[in-house]
Formats: C-alpha cells, structure tokens, sequence
C-alpha cells in the first residue's frame, strides 16, 4: 500500500468549488481507497491504495468530475514525496506560516523562472513540481502572480504540508 495525499484546486474557496469534507471522504472511500482521512476545508484528503499514482489519480479525477460537474485539478503526492519536498525547503528559518508550497500539476518549463515577475519582497524557489514562495509580509499583501506556464497548481503553507506528512506517515499502511 502506498499513502497519498491528494490537493485539490480550488475546493471551497472564496464560494466555488464547494465540495464538504465528508463527501470527499466518502468519494475516496467508495474508490476503494483505504484509511480516508481530510484535513482542513480546503481540499486535502490523505488515503492509501495499492493502485499506482496514475491510477489513483485518473480515479481521483474521473470521480470528482462526475460529482462536481466540471473537472477538478488534483496535484497528487504520496508521503514520500511530501517528506522530500519539506526536506528541500529552501526557507527553512522562516516562519512556517508564511512559506507556501505551489504544488504543481506538472513539471516547470525550463524558462519558468524568466517569466516571473516579483513585485515585492517575497522570495521565490522553483523546483521540479514545487514552487516554494516565502512571503515575509504574509500572503494576504503579496501581489506575485505566477506566469500561466506554471499550469494548474494549489499552495498549501509550510504548517499545513507538514500536518498532511504527519497523517499519510500515521497510516497503518506506512
């Protein structure tokens, strides 16, 4: 068994994509995947499954297209990658709550870096799929755009990426 976490994009947020906990649960339960757990109202469900990442993932998205009506972007990782990814943070003496992890659906292009433009004060770390982004002011006062080559993507804050490693890494399966 594998665990993984899945994030999606833009689940009730700012009134769309309203999508309660619970049925994402359930959703994932009746998938077959195992040990179902959600955090927060955001779109952030931990679970294991023997399926490989594609699978789960083209599950994941045919399931959440059926329920919601239009298609959802998931970025999907297992608890491994996740550990990697707090790992190689590259803000790690700032305060967790102001770092956030753009998870992305897909790898960068190479000249991703080129095209973005940094308004204010905010530090900016691109990786393979990850984006980290320390945002010193908070990220309600942050004006950073990512450039639309980013393609879909969802951030969690550091305090949250860590929650979601501790609950894949509880499940009984890993």
């Amino acid at each position: 068994m594998t665990a993984y976490v899945a994030l999606l994009r833009a689940i009730n947020v700012g009134g769309t994509g309203i999508l309660p906990m619970t049925e994402l649960a359930a959703l994932c339960s009746g998938l077959g995947f195992g040990h179902v757990r959600t955090y927060i109202q955001s779109g952030n469900v931990i679970f294991d499954s023997p399926l490989s990442k594609d699978a789960v993932h083209q599950a994941l998205e045919q399931a959440l297209n059926k329920t919601m009506g239009n298609p959802v972007d998931i970025m999907l990782r297992t608890a491994a990658e996740l550990g990697a990814i707090l790992k190689a943070n590259p803000f790690p003496a700032a305060e967790p709550s102001k770092v956030a992890v753009v998870f992305c659906s897909g790898n960068l292009p190479k000249d991703w870096l080129e095209l973005l433009r940094i308004p204010g004060s905010e530090e900016v770390q691109p990786g393979k799929k990850e984006i980290y982004i320390h945002y010193p002011e908070g990220m309600g006062k942050s004006k950073l755009k990512l450039p639309p080559s980013t393609g879909a993507a969802t951030a969690r804050n550091i305090n949250t990426v860590t929650k979601l490693l501790a609950l894949a890494a509880a499940l009984p399966s890993t």
